[in-house]
């Protein structure tokens, strides 16, 4: 059995009804493609706990994990907008991570101090968000991300919003993370490059379903109407 296994899972927004099977295998980057509105945010929301499934299982290390809430299961989620709070410092934006009403012990600022430093940002612990750069904020979501020490980590087009070079920066930096802690990582991307450059295999989600996973380079290559249609060759 995959680490992660999505079996017959279905869900209907609107219109649309999705049936996504998918399995992710421990340590792996998986990255996410299609056009949008295909269902991509939704397979991860559903792995995340955000959706409820209306059908099928979704098993993370061998537990089904398909009716339990986000904070019950072993995933993190970081997504475009940061979710950083303006009138909090970068400790304590960070230390949400730990404890939600910042009642922060000794211990566990220390472990705030070793995630900063881990994310480059050791120095700009009192710092707004507002006066960060977008590279920053980023790096602020980030060391909150791995405080949590969940082994899954799921990026919803979290560097959308970034110039090439620093969204570059940014993946180099969830890779390292990766190696560093063992992560399993799923990102949902619109470029192509972010997938040949990070991800080890990648989905490719068209109307509500995973149309093909693979090895990233061969679904990039693959034949297939849909894929090519996205990527306009």
């Amino acid at each position: 059995m995959s680490y992660i296994d999505v079996a017959g899972v279905e869900f209907t927004y609107e219109d649309l009804v999705m049936h996504f099977d998918l399995s992710i295998e421990p340590g792996e980057v998986m990255a996410v493609i299609g056009p949008s509105g295909a269902g991509k945010s939704t397979l991860l929301a559903l792995i995340g706990g955000f959706e409820t499934a209306q059908a099928g299982r979704i098993r993370i290390g061998g537990e089904d994990v398909t009716d339990l809430p986000p904070d019950a299961r072993p995933v993190t989620t970081l997504f475009q907008d940061h979710n950083l709070f303006a009138h909090l410092n970068v400790i304590q934006n960070v230390g949400l991570g730990l404890h939600p009403g910042l009642r922060l012990t000794a211990e566990e600022k220390d472990q705030i101090a070793w995630a900063l430093r881990e994310v480059g940002l050791a120095g700009f612990e009192e710092r707004l968000p507002g006066q960060l750069s977008g590279g920053e904020r980023q790096r602020v979501a980030i060391a909150r991300c791995i405080l949590r020490r969940r082994p899954i980590l799921m990026l919803d087009e979290a560097f959308a919003a970034l110039g090439p070079a620093l969204r570059r920066e940014m993946l180099e930096l969830i890779l390292s993370l990766r190696t560093q802690k063992g992560l399993t990582i799923l990102m949902v991307t619109h470029d192509p490059a972010d997938a040949l450059f990070a991800a080890d295999r990648t989905a490719f989600v068209a109307a509500g379903r995973v149309v093909l996973s693979g090895a990233t380079a061969a679904v990039l290559a693959s034949q297939h109407a849909a894929i090519r249609d996205y990527l306009g060759t």
